[in-house]
């Protein structure tokens, strides 16, 4: 009689798959979000080691309060002029987005992604590092354009792949280049961003510089090996990098469970790599500033690189091709309890008596004046939707100093098929 198997009373083996708490139609309760008070996360001296403070990679780094009010030992005690300043550029970057977004449903371009709700994330930080400083983006940072004065009219030409362009049409939409600005050009492949920031840092301290440099991802994209190999070197060389993970909660359709987030925190993150590891309201303009204030130093004195998670809201689609009624709850974007950035902002600003709903106003309608003579100054170039702007042959460049000679033959070859053609447009 043959023996029963040595497991036979155990239950099969199961996988388990995540869901998010709220789908389409579903009523949305954020109490499960645990949300400390504004000021009560202690803040370590930068040179503090970082093993000493792990209990910030799981709680949130808070600086305003439910009235408004800068609380706590984070609070980067601003001048009223600076949070101006912010307020601002929290204003362009949402009108910006709002103009760009109905030029891609006028079919003036092909595609565009808004920050609506994560305003504070990209400009923030902008106002908190150096202006040399060498920023890696993903595909929502924007803001660090608009908050260093990249002129406005030059990310519309970009959008459009018009004559203006000076990335000559090769790139997609709001995938924008700027090294004069410290803004590395922005990659649709996700995450290779995160090494080359890390490199560049690398390379920064290797030649004795002062300059450091920040990324930034989405939470999927903490999945992706790229992001693992460079905390890997960031932590092994103690490289001058701030490592930003922007938890909006959803990658495309895929809730953030998927990367982890039931598991743990995606600044725990930095614990198994050794490094500073830091947990922000996102939506807390002081809270982001703060943070990376103090990240940046600890990177400029040598006490290495500092992963900050940045927790928010994605309020809007992912893209201008992405439907986000399809996959979540309609009642999301509202409820979501660290509410929205520019609101906040405003508040702290008029609780300070440095503010004022008519002056809010006014700036409001002074800002979007402003964006859209931008774009009427950009479409003056061409706008997508009308073909191509750029020469043909043009396509060619960019990517050898020295073109080589089967690239040459190459270029002739397609010239010569195009005027054969006959079609006109072909070059310029």
């Amino acid at each position: 009689m043959a023996s029963e198997h040595p497991r036979a009373n155990l239950p099969p083996l199961s996988l388990h798959v995540p869901e998010p708490r709220f789908r389409p139609g579903d009523p949305v309760d954020f109490a499960a979000v645990d949300v400390p008070a504004a000021g009560s996360a202690r803040r370590p001296d930068t040179a503090t080691p970082a093993g000493e403070f792990h209990e910030l990679a799981y709680t949130l780094v808070r600086v305003l309060d439910d009235d408004g009010q800068a609380v706590g030992p984070w609070d980067p005690k601003l001048s009223p002029d600076m949070l101006r300043r912010m307020l601002r550029s929290m204003v362009q970057l949402r009108a910006f987005d709002e103009r760009m977004f109905r030029a891609q449903r006028q079919g003036k371009t092909s595609f565009y992604m808004k920050a609506l709700g994560e305003e504070a994330v990209a400009i923030a930080a902008a106002y908190a590092l150096d202006r040399d400083d060498m920023c890696f983006p993903s595909y929502r940072q924007q803001g660090l354009l608009i908050a260093r004065g990249y002129p406005l009219v030059e990310m519309m030409n970009q959008i459009y792949s018009n004559s203006g362009d000076k990335l000559g049409g090769k790139q997609l939409p709001i995938m924008y280049s700027a090294k004069d600005f410290g803004f590395f050009s922005i990659s649709g492949n996700l995450t290779t961003q995160y090494p080359q920031a890390v490199g560049w840092a690398m390379a920064s301290a290797a030649q004795g510089d002062t300059r450091i440099a920040a990324t930034w991802c989405g939470e999927g994209s903490t999945a992706e090996g790229d992001f693992h190999s460079a905390c890997t070197f960031a932590a092994v060389y103690r490289a001058p990098v701030v490592l930003n993970v922007v938890n909006n909660q959803w990658a495309i359709s895929s809730f953030s469970g998927f990367a982890g987030a039931e598991a743990t925190t995606f600044a725990a993150r930095a614990v198994g790599y050794g490094i500073a590891g830091l947990r922000v309201d996102g939506n807390d303009a002081l809270a982001v500033y703060a943070a990376t204030q103090w990240a940046a130093e600890r990177a400029r004195t040598n006490q290495g690189p500092t992963l900050i998670e940045h927790f928010t809201y994605r309020a809007e689609g992912h893209s201008t091709s992405d439907d986000p009624t399809q996959y979540r709850s309609a009642g999301e974007p509202n409820a979501w309890p660290l509410g929205d950035p520019v609101r906040r902002l405003k508040d702290h600003l008029i609780a300070v008596g440095e503010w004022d709903e008519e002056r809010h106003a006014a700036q409001d309608k002074e800002v979007a004046e402003e964006v859209k003579a931008a774009q009427k100054e950009a479409e003056k170039n061409g706008i997508l939707g009308h073909g191509l702007h750029q020469p043909l042959d043009s396509l060619f460049d960019g990517v050898f100093e020295e073109m080589p000679w089967h690239l040459k033959e190459q270029r002739q070859q397609m010239l010569d098929e195009e005027t054969a053609s006959g079609r006109p447009w072909a070059r310029k």
